[in-house]
C-alpha cells in the first residue's frame, strides 16, 4: 500500500461522464509531483483535467472518451515516463508484478483500463488508478475516480485482469495497463506543440511526411535554399501549432513582485532562448528572414504585436484562469498593453490584460523572457504572410532542430548534408536547449502517430 498513500492525497471525481481516462491521468501525475509548467488557478502548478489536451481535443474526448493509446500519448506529453501494455499482449502474471512493483513503492503508478462489464457494473469502458495490492487474497484496490457511482473498491486481479482484455470497439484493440513515473529530464520550458485547432493533423504530416519529400525533389546547393524550400510551403496557419509555454497568472494573486519560483523559471526561460540564438542553424535563420521578410516593428492593432500575441496566450489559460470550465463560455482579452518592471535592478518584461467573459473580467499578467536581440513579431514575406507566435526567428529554428534526423536525408549535395547535419545534431546543442528539442522531438512523434491512428497499435516510447 506504499503508492496508496500519495494516491489518496491527489484522489478526485471526473468532472464529465467520459473524463476517467483525462481525471485518472491528472491524479496521478499529481501525486508523482510532475510540473505541468504551467499555472492551473491562483498561484498553483497543478495538473487539473482541462489541461490535458495534447494528443486529443478536450470536446472530443467530452463527447466520446479517449482510446488507451491516446492516453498513453497524453501521459508522454505531460512529461511523464510511461510503459504501457496491452492485454492481448501482455500477460496476467507480467501485471500482477507491475501492480506489486507500485504499490510497494511511491515514484511509480498504475492506470488501468477495463470494461466494467467484467466486474458486473454498470457502464462500458472505464480508466482508473490502482491503489494497492493484497497479496494473500490476489486483489487490487481500484480508486474509481467516478466517485459519483462507486467508492473505492477491492477487485480479484484475475477478475480484472480479465476486464482488461475486452476489445475497444473503436480502435480494434484489447485494453490494458500502463506504468506512470517522473521523468528522467523534464518536459520542455519554452517551447510546446499544440492541437487546440484541428489544423495540427495537416502541419504534423506536412513536417514528418512532406519536408522530406520537398527536399528530395529539389536541386539544393546551400542553406538558404534549404530553409526557402521550407519556409515557403509552410501551412498558412502554421502559427497555432508551436507556442511559446508563457507565464500567466491572475493579477490578484501576482502580488507586487515576482516570487522566488517565478524568477527561477523565467531565468530558465531566458537562457533557454539564449542557447537558441547563439547556435549556428539560428544564424542562418535570420539571415534568411531578414533578406526574404520585410520586417516591420510592431504596430498597434495588426494582430501580430507582442501585446496582442501575449493576448492570445491569456485565452489559451482563460477557463483555468477564470475559475470554471464550460464548453459554452466564450473569452475574449483586450486592454493589453506592454510593459516592464524592475525586478531585483533586473527588468522583466511583462504583458498585461483582461479576460473576458460575459460580465465577468479577471486580469492577468504575462511574463515574457527577455531577449538580448530584437524578436521580429511580424514577418510578410512575398509569397505567404508568417506570423508565428512570438518570434519567427527562434520559433523557426527551434521547430527545424524538432524535425526527424531523417528529415534531410534526401539531400542530393554531400558537403551541404554534412553542414545541415552539423546544424541540426542535437548533440552539438548546450543541455537545455538539447532537452527542449528532444522534448518537442518526442511531441511531434506522438502527435504524427495520433494523427495516423497508429497510437493505440504501437504503444512503445517515443523517440528520444
Amino acid at each position: 500500500m506504499e503508492g496508496f498513500y500519495r494516491l489518496v492525497s491527489y484522489f478526485q471525481t471526473q468532472s464529465e461522464p467520459a473524463y476517467c481516462g483525462l481525471a485518472s491521468l491528472s491524479m496521478v501525475l499529481n501525486a508523482l509531483a510532475i510540473d505541468p509548467g504551467r499555472k492551473w488557478k491562483g498561484p498553483w502548478r497543478w495538473f487539473d483535467e482541462s489541461m490535458l489536451d495534447c494528443c486529443e481535443p478536450l470536446e472530443k474526448v467530452k463527447a466520446r472518451g479517449i482510446s488507451f493509446g491516446k492516453l498513453v500519448c497524453l501521459a508522454h506529453c505531460a512529461g511523464a515516463q510511461v510503459e504501457a501494455f496491452h492485454a492481448s499482449h501482455s500477460s496476467i502474471d507480467d501485471f500482477r508484478k507491475y501492480v506489486k512493483k507500485c504499490s510497494t513503492s511511491d515514484e511509480c503508478h498504475v492506470i488501468s483500463s477495463y470494461h466494467r462489464a467484467a466486474l458486473k457494473q454498470t457502464g462500458t469502458g472505464h480508466f482508473s488508478p490502482i491503489g494497492g495490492y493484497h497479496i494473500g487474497k490476489d486483489m487490487a484496490l481500484i480508486l474509481d475516480v467516478a466517485r459519483f457511482k462507486y467508492p473505492p473498491h477491492w477487485v480479484p486481479l484475475t477478475l480484472l485482469w480479465e476486464g482488461m482484455n475486452y476489445v475497444d470497439e473503436t480502435t480494434g484493440q484489447s485494453r490494458g495497463f500502463m506504468l506512470i513515473s517522473r521523468p528522467h529530464r523534464e518536459p520542455g520550458m519554452l517551447y510546446t506543440l499544440s492541437c487546440k485547432h484541428e489544423s495540427w493533423n495537416s502541419i504534423a504530416k506536412f513536417l514528418i511526411d512532406d519536408v522530406p519529400l520537398l527536399l528530395k525533389s529539389e536541386d539544393l546547393k546551400d542553406i538558404h535554399k534549404v530553409l526557402s524550400v521550407v519556409v515557403s510551403s509552410l501551412p498558412s496557419n502554421f502559427e497555432e501549432f508551436i507556442k511559446w509555454v508563457a507565464e500567466v497568472r491572475r493579477r490578484e494573486d501576482g502580488g507586487p513582485s515576482l516570487s522566488a519560483e517565478e524568477k527561477a523559471r523565467l531565468s530558465i526561460k531566458e537562457e533557454v532562448l539564449k542557447q537558441v540564438q547563439e547556435i549556428g542553424l539560428f544564424k542562418h535563420v535570420a539571415s534568411f528572414l531578414s533578406h526574404s521578410c520585410s520586417v516591420h516593428s510592431p504596430t498597434s492593432g495588426n494582430g501580430n504585436t507582442l501585446p496582442d500575441i501575449a493576448a492570445s496566450v491569456c485565452c489559451q489559460g482563460a477557463e483555468i484562469l477564470s475559475w470554471k470550465l464550460s464548453s459554452s463560455m466564450t473569452y475574449c482579452c483586450q486592454e493589453t498593453c506592454l510593459g516592464s518592471k524592475s525586478e531585483d535592478e533586473k527588468p522583466i518584461t511583462m504583458v498585461s490584460g483582461t479576460v473576458v467573459n460575459g460580465n465577468t473580467e479577471h486580469g492577468v499578467d504575462v511574463l515574457i523572457p527577455s531577449s538580448p536581440r530584437k524578436l521580429c513579431c511580424n514577418c510578410t514575406c512575398a509569397s505567404k504572410n508568417i506570423s508565428m507566435y512570438p518570434a519567427s526567428t527562434d520559433v523557426l529554428t527551434v521547430l527545424l532542430l524538432s524535425l526527424p534526423s531523417t528529415t534531410w536525408d534526401g539531400i542530393k549535395d554531400e558537403q551541404l548534408l554534412r553542414e545541415i547535419d552539423g546544424l541540426v545534431s542535437t548533440e552539438n546543442l548546450p543541455a537545455l536547449l538539447q532537452e527542449e528539442v528532444l522534448h518537442l522531438r518526442r511531441q511531434l512523434h506522438l502527435l504524427k502517430r495520433c494523427q495516423e491512428g497508429k497510437v493505440d497499435e504501437d504503444l512503445g516510447a517515443p523517440l528520444s
